[in-house]
C-alpha cells in the first residue's frame, strides 16, 4: 500500500465493482428488494415443509432467481417464482435425503431441528408441526400453501407444479390425516 502512495497511484482496488449495465443494476436492486420483503416468509415456508436446512434451500432458490431475473416475463410474478423455487427446492431436498437415509447402515430416525427451525416455532406449534410432518409430502405443502401463505387453490397449482383438481385432493387427505393425527394425541 506504501508504494501506492509513494508512486502517486490511487490505493487499492474496491472488491466490489461499480455496476454499470442499468439492465444488471435494475436486477441487482429487484432482488435485494425481494430480499427485504420476503426473506423471512420463505424461510418459515421451507421450515413449514420440512427442509432440514431452510436457510440454504432459500439461499439457493434466491440464487436461481437472481440468475433468471433478466428471462422474468413480470417482476411481479417474483415472488410467486420464489416461492416455487423454494418448494421444489424443498421437495428435492427431502427426497435426496430419503435416498441417502436408505444407504445408510443404521439409518436415524430421529430429526434434529436447527436452532433457526426451533426459534421459529412456538410450544403450542410444536405438536402441530410434529403431526404435519408425519404427512406426505404432497400434503403437507398443499396444507403449508393453503392456510399458513394463504394462497388460492390456482396459485397452490402453480407453486407445486400440479393441476387444481390435485390441489383439492392433497388438501382434503391431507387436513384429513392432519385432524386424525391431532385427535390421537389429546
Amino acid at each position: 500500500m506504501r508504494q501506492h502512495l509513494r508512486h502517486g497511484t490511487p490505493g487499492p482496488v474496491p472488491l466490489v465493482p461499480a455496476v454499470a449495465d442499468p439492465a444488471e443494476r435494475e436486477r441487482e436492486a429487484g432482488v435485494a428488494r425481494l430480499f427485504e420483503l420476503h426473506y423471512a416468509s420463505m424461510l418459515r415456508l421451507a421450515v413449514l415443509l420440512g427442509a432440514d436446512d431452510p436457510e440454504n434451500v432459500v439461499a439457493e432458490a434466491y440464487y436461481q432467481i437472481y440468475r433468471k431475473w433478466r428471462r422474468l416475463r413480470d417482476t411481479e410474478a417474483a415472488e410467486a417464482y420464489l416461492r416455487s423455487t423454494v418448494c421444489n427446492l424443498t421437495r428435492m431436498r427431502i427426497r435426496h435425503l430419503q435416498v441417502a437415509r436408505r444407504h445408510v447402515e443404521a439409518p436415524s430416525t430421529e430429526l434434529v431441528a436447527s436452532a433457526e427451525s426451533t426459534a421459529l416455532l412456538h410450544d403450542d406449534q410444536r405438536v402441530l408441526i410434529d403431526a404435519l410432518q408425519q404427512l406426505p409430502a404432497r400434503q403437507r405443502e398443499a396444507l403449508v400453501l393453503r392456510h399458513w401463505l394463504g394462497l388460492k387453490e390456482s396459485e397452490i397449482a402453480s407453486a407445486m407444479g400440479i393441476s387444481s383438481g390435485s390441489v383439492k385432493t392433497h388438501t382434503a387427505r391431507g387436513l384429513a390425516a392432519l385432524t386424525q393425527a391431532m385427535e390421537a394425541r389429546r
